[in-house]
């Protein structure tokens, strides 16, 4: 116990330290009894008159411009706070986003929007027009749950989600390998579902249980590759014992505390596992951000689990 005492103080001075305005507010959240409203205030400061979210919400894309995928990060965020007044500015905002149309193909939301490409971003948000032919259910599964779950039910936006839920369900069905961060998109959409009891879209329990199935063959089982490798963790996919998908990964999940608890770097917190490979000027900013974010993460998966 002393030892995460030592841990939660060294993480907290690098927190005020270092991180962004926005992460220094959810650290209070979460840590010290702040309030919701601190993190919404800073939060809108990164959503756009359109509704949707950019202005580098995302830290891995700069784009001041709106995209889906910095509007689904706005998302886990509101997920994160426990937020659901569906009349706050924000959540009415990206209702108004993702009902415009914008970034839109007819099916899916844009993973890569060419706006991307001018300004600093990691490689892989570099849009061209062959990748953003198909873009996938990321992060469209998730903006679909959201929206089903907070929009007008009869609305324009709630009849498109729920085709686009039913078409998202019969594609986990159908496919034997799906990408961790798409089937982390799943994993909100079921929980916005859920929220909002809908239960007519798809089979509730065999839908569980199939990505339950997904979910478990995707995290990385080699634990010798978790400190340098870019992998799948339990932490993609929930961060607390009270997920509906906690009991298939248990001992793994259980073991992602200690992981952990015993991965920091001399900092006090933890390393980002990845770069851009360009942008010299902006990525060193860019990954700090990323740490002030990946150390919120991993202290509340710890409180969540009763290790703090």
């Amino acid at each position: 116990m002393n030892k995460n005492n030592n841990m939660y103080r060294e993480v907290r001075n690098w927190i005020y330290r270092n991180a962004r305005l926005l992460d220094i507010a959810r650290w209070k959240y979460h840590f010290e009894y702040g309030n919701a409203d601190e993190v919404l205030q800073i939060l809108m400061e990164y959503q756009n008159e359109d509704g949707g979210f950019g202005r580098g919400l995302e830290a891995d894309s700069w784009n001041p411009l709106s995209t889906p995928i910095q509007t689904m990060t706005a998302i886990e965020l509101l997920q994160e706070i426990e937020y659901t007044d569906k009349n706050h500015p924000i959540i009415q905002g990206i209702l108004t986003y993702l009902g415009s149309g914008a970034d839109f193909n007819g099916s899916m939301w844009y993973n890569v929007v060419l706006s991307n490409n001018d300004y600093p971003h990691a490689p892989w948000w570099t849009a061209d027009k062959d990748r953003m032919k198909n873009p996938g259910y990321n992060p469209t599964a998730a903006l679909a749950g959201f929206a089903l779950c907070y929009a007008d039910r009869g609305s324009t936006l709630f009849k498109k989600c729920e085709r686009i839920v039913k078409d998202a369900i019969t594609y986990l069905n159908n496919e034997t390998e799906i990408s961790m961060h798409t089937l982390a998109c799943y994993v909100i959409l079921l929980e916005y579902c859920e929220q909002a009891n809908i239960t007519n879209l798809y089979p509730v329990e065999q839908t569980k249980e199939l990505l339950n199935q997904h979910i478990q063959r995707t995290i990385t089982t080699n634990k010798d590759s978790w400190v340098t490798d870019y992998i799948c963790k339990p932490s993609m996919f929930l961060n607390s014992p009270k997920s509906m998908f906690y009991l298939g990964i248990k001992e793994i999940a259980d073991y992602e505390c200690e992981f952990i608890e015993k991965s920091r770097n001399k900092e006090g917190v933890w390393d980002i596992n990845w770069n851009w490979g360009e942008y010299p000027e902006q990525w060193p900013i860019a990954k700090n951000w990323w740490q002030g974010h990946l150390a919120i993460e991993n202290m509340l998966y710890l409180k969540n689990f009763n290790r703090l």
